[in-house]
């Protein structure tokens, strides 16, 4: 049988599914599903340092490829989640990724720092689709403002591998990922959400209250998977630093895309929203996969897109 290990960052998965935050509840919802043994990780709803009631409805509708959402980084806080949500990570079957966001380097080391020191969690995974009040600037858009954050945030993330989940909406997402890495990245996540809008024709209103919102599903994984390719190939293959691909992943083929582009390990979110159950057929689809490939190990296909 292949060997679906991954190797990310030093951090050990059993296989190269891992749950997206916000889509999987803040850590162990899912095990209501199914055996969360059966996948590499689950990544927390990203944490700020206040409780954040999020935006009003609606927050969440569907597209005819995805879905669209405005959820406002809704969370309890640091605190809270410390004391009442991390708990349930103990004794996971699955490496837990704990997600950090924020709205100023302030609150991002804030969150990171006290991460860094929970047991619980094997990995820190920086949300910069967040705005830095103090300049405008966006962290995941703009390479200077991702080095700024980094730069404080790396010294205090000491003890587990730092990840970086990268914007789609960046001018160049391969620019962004170099200052990632320059900045001490040891993993990346491409990529989050596309920014996106619907409109209700009949009263003409916004049909999410905030008005635009992320677009998600199987509508941007072509899109997503040649990110995922010009990052590897741009930087992450030659600084050995590995990607998570993220976007529209529903099926195994879709896995299998992502890994072939050059990702180490794959994301699933929305199609979470469709079946809970999603990541199983996911999961065993690669293992035979890799097997009909006449690959030992799936980290043999990482990057073995080949022209026809």
């Amino acid at each position: 049988m292949a060997d679906m290990s991954v190797n990310l960052a030093g951090l050990a998965l059993a296989n190269p599914v891992v749950l997206a935050a916000g889509t999987c509840g803040y850590v162990n919802e899912l095990a209501d599903a199914f055996p969360l043994g059966r996948i590499g990780a689950v990544t927390t709803k990203s944490i700020t340092v206040e409780p954040r009631d999020g935006n009003a409805p609606w927050r969440i509708i569907d597209s005819p490829a995805g879905m669209l959402n405005a959820i406002g980084l809704a969370n309890v806080g640091l605190d809270r989640f410390v004391a009442e949500k991390l708990p349930a990570a103990r004794g996971l079957p699955c490496a837990v990724i704990g997600s950090v966001a924020g709205h100023s380097i302030d609150e991002y080391l804030a969150v990171a720092a006290r991460f860094d020191r929970a047991p619980e969690l094997a990995a820190v995974e920086l949300n910069v689709s967040c705005p830095n009040t103090s300049d405008g600037l966006q962290f995941g858009e703009h390479p200077q403002a991702l080095r700024a954050l980094l730069a404080e945030i790396k010294p205090a993330v000491a003890s587990k591998p730092l990840v970086v989940k990268l914007s789609p909406n960046a001018a160049d997402i391969v620019g962004m990922a170099r200052a990632a890495v320059e900045g001490g990245a040891q993993a990346l996540v491409v990529a989050n959400t596309f920014t996106a809008m619907a409109i209700d024709v009949e009263t003409r209103a916004f049909r999410l209250s905030r008005g635009r919102g992320g677009l998600s599903g199987p509508g941007i994984h072509p899109i997503v998977v040649r990110m995922v390719h010009d990052v590897w190939r741009g930087v992450a293959k030659d600084a050995g630093v590995p990607i998570i691909g993220l976007g529209g992943v529903c099926n195994w083929r879709d896995a299998a895309e992502f890994i072939l582009a050059g990702a180490s390990a794959v994301g699933m979110g929305t199609a979470l929203f469709i079946d809970p159950r999603a990541p199983l057929a996911v999961a065993d689809g690669l293992a035979k996969w890799v097997e009909r490939q006449g690959c030992r190990s799936v980290s043999e296909l990482v990057g073995a897109a080949r022209s026809a």
